[in-house]
């Protein structure tokens, strides 16, 4: 369909969507309007946000315009590069180095005329409650776990008791190599994003204490070469992960650090992994993801049929196998749950190892924590001056500091919630 589409084509065009609409189903919710007021609704007063329009959100985008959502709004903060045009079907080579949101918007503008996509070319973190307050429904495309992490934990902290309107349904997909997953997200009332983390594949960040001081894996000696010796000997030159020259250097060097610390396992794939984070990423994956994301979407906004409750996981690496369940919430979920942690730790810990298990644990994951207690600061990351007078703690044992059965609270920048963990010694 194309810019020149006549009324009669407009008209048409939604004539599949208005099959399931027009009338009740054998899953219809009871609460379901069939005919022109959930016609109505959908097409001129839902609001939707689309967060990433690279692989997963190029597909949302498209989906959601050829099913009836009109208001859509998408966040991105990436520019176009080359390698992109393999999946991210909505830019073309002359696109290359724009915004993301800008020209996906654009193109499905004038693909589906009468659908208005307002793009923002930025972080999610830019935006305020008050923005994210307008919008019926969010949909996540992203390839980022902290993007993940804070926008369900703004969603989460916006629910008042008192106005059903806070309450934003967030679903969200994501995809890896022949593997993907969707779910939706009813911010208290359902598992939020922070309390499956354990989930999640071992996060691939270290603290940087531990590169310093003690590596004992490969990817410790990795990461001492990329963050700390890289800056060191080159200054402000930009490290180049795409640069075969970059990539040998940093493996000669890490190959030389492991030696030095009796570590085995440093190699040049490994060492190209680790520097560049990088997951395959496969079309087909990405359109039965955002298909089942925009399922959801439409299930919800029209309450045509049940939404899914409220995991669902797709396997595609020996034959298509796909499942569905229930992800319950963590009593002790600290952006959902409302309970402390409660973290077992030997008496001879270090505030150094306690970071160290802050940043390894798979249902933690904070990659720079700070830590306090009520009475005192523990070890705060920022800003340079307190992190330095608080450095001397990274040495002393955590039970010099906080008694048995005392809590701490762990922070971080990037992340809008505190954990609050009570500290058991064995």
């Amino acid at each position: 369909m194309n810019g020149n589409s006549t009324s009669s084509d407009w008209d048409g065009r939604y004539f599949h969507v208005d099959q399931i609409l027009d009338k009740p189903g054998p899953r219809t919710d009871p609460s379901f309007l069939a005919g022109d007021g959930v016609k109505d609704f959908l097409r001129n007063q839902c609001k939707i946000l689309v967060i990433g329009a690279g692989g997963l959100g190029c597909e949302i985008l498209a989906n959601l315009a050829l099913s009836g959502f009109k208001d859509i709004h998408v966040i991105d903060m990436d520019t176009i590069d080359i390698s992109n045009l393999n999946r991210q079907f909505l830019f073309r080579q002359k696109d290359v180095g724009k915004p993301k949101a800008t020209v996906a918007a654009e193109f499905i503008m004038n693909r589906v005329p009468g659908v208005q996509v307002t793009p923002y070319y930025g972080k999610i973190q830019d935006k305020d409650e008050d923005y994210y307050m307008q919008f019926n429904l969010v949909v996540c495309g992203l390839d980022s776990v902290e993007a993940r992490r804070w926008i369900n934990a703004t969603l989460v902290n916006m629910v008042d008791p008192e106005n059903p309107e806070s309450l934003k349904p967030l679903i969200d997909g994501g995809t890896e190599g022949f593997k993907g997953q969707a779910r939706v997200i009813l911010p208290t009332v359902s598992s939020c994003y922070e309390c499956s983390l354990d989930m999640l594949n071992k996060p691939t960040a270290f603290p940087i204490c531990t590169i310093a001081n003690t590596p004992r894996l490969p990817e410790h000696c990795i990461e001492w070469a990329s963050v700390l010796e890289w800056p060191r000997v080159f200054g402000d030159k930009k490290l180049d992960t795409d640069d075969p020259e970059h990539i040998g250097w940093l493996f000669n060097h890490a190959l030389k650090r492991a030696k030095e610390f009796k570590i085995e396992g440093v190699t040049w794939s490994l060492t190209q992994g680790v520097v560049k984070n990088i997951i395959p990423a496969i079309a087909s994956t990405n359109a039965i993801i955002a298909a089942s994301c925009c399922n959801e979407a439409f299930k919800i906004a029209t309450s045509s049929a049940a939404y899914l409750n409220n995991y669902f996981m797709l396997i595609g690496t020996d034959g298509v196998y796909s499942y569905t369940f229930e992800h319950e919430q963590r009593k002790d979920c600290p952006v959902c749950g409302g309970e402390s942690l409660d973290i077992s730790i030997k008496k001879d810990w270090t505030v150094e190892r306690l970071i160290e298990m802050l940043v390894e644990k798979q249902d933690i994951q904070i990659k720079k924590p700070s830590l306090s207690t009520p009475t005192k600061q523990i070890y705060l990351q920022a800003p340079p001056q307190l992190e330095q007078a608080t450095r001397p703690n990274l040495e002393k044992k955590v039970s010099e500091l906080v008694e048995d059965g005392g809590d701490i609270t762990v922070t971080a920048a990037s992340l809008p919630f505190n954990l609050s963990l009570r500290i058991k010694y064995i």
